[in-house]
């Protein structure tokens, strides 16, 4: 069993190359929060989590559906945990595996994935050149494969994360703030003369927070993550964050 996020896709390729690899059935997070987050897992069934990193924080959807959830047999299954980022993670690994641990399921591995930048909300972030895109999927490519394999043995005690410079400032300062104060849709906007109208944005956004009538209208029910699919695959360029996204670029995973 693989639970997972994913707005940009970065984390849903690796979430279905795992799934693929382990044969273990892959559960969207989001939809997983209409039901009652109850489960059993099948004999010698793995339980996987995957999701990117917002803020050097798990997501708060990720959170939030931890804090429902319930595995009647969770004890005695193997359990690993995969985030995606841009650059590094801080402690947002740590902060999900004590939230699990309230939940009886202690995580045996870990794996964080540098790949492309998609947020691009601050003045200092941009996305990646398309040559640091090609040398970042290429090496998450590598490093996705090993632990594949740690996965499937089933080893316990592997750690790799890229947590970067001072871990505890990023997550527990910066990204408190970050995630307290910053995650909002109160701020994007879309030019109605530019806009297609083909209803992408709807269509992409992993928490359906946006109703599409003639142009995306954002629902401002707190279930936005500003994960920005909705900027990123516009074809037209027509969404916006504020101002500070009218001269940035926009990417999505491609393979």
């Amino acid at each position: 069993m693989i639970f997972y996020f994913s707005g940009t896709g970065n984390t849903k390729w690796a979430a279905e190359r795992l799934a693929a690899e382990t044969q273990e059935r892959l559960l969207f997070i989001p939809e997983e929060t209409k039901t009652k987050c109850e489960y059993t897992l099948a004999d010698d069934e793995r339980i996987g989590f995957c999701f990117p990193v917002h803020g050097w924080q798990p997501p708060h959807v990720v959170r939030q559906f931890v804090d429902r959830l319930t595995i009647t047999n969770a004890a005695g299954h193997y359990a690993y945990a995969l985030c995606t980022c841009g650059d590094s993670t801080g402690l947002a690994m740590k902060m999900f595996g004590k939230e699990l641990a309230e939940k009886g399921i202690e995580l045996q591995s870990c794996q964080s994935l540098i790949m492309p930048e998609s947020y691009v909300c601050l003045p200092f972030m941009y996305t990646d050149t398309p040559e640091r895109e090609r040398e970042k999927k290429e090496q998450a490519k590598q490093d996705l494969h090993l632990f594949i394999n740690i996965v499937k043995e089933r080893q316990s005690g592997y750690s790799r994360l890229t947590k970067g410079l001072t871990p505890w400032t990023f997550s527990y300062v910066i990204g408190a703030y970050f995630n307290r104060f910053m995650i909002t849709d109160s701020k994007f906007t879309v030019d109605a003369d530019v806009c297609l109208h083909c209803g992408l944005c709807a269509k992409t956004c992993p928490t359906d927070n946006i109703e599409f009538n003639e142009v995306p209208q954002w629902k401002n029910d707190s279930s936005c993550t500003c994960c920005l699919s909705c900027y990123h695959h516009c074809p037209v360029h027509a969404i916006n964050y504020g101002k500070i996204t009218r001269r940035r670029g926009q990417y999505y995973y491609k393979p």
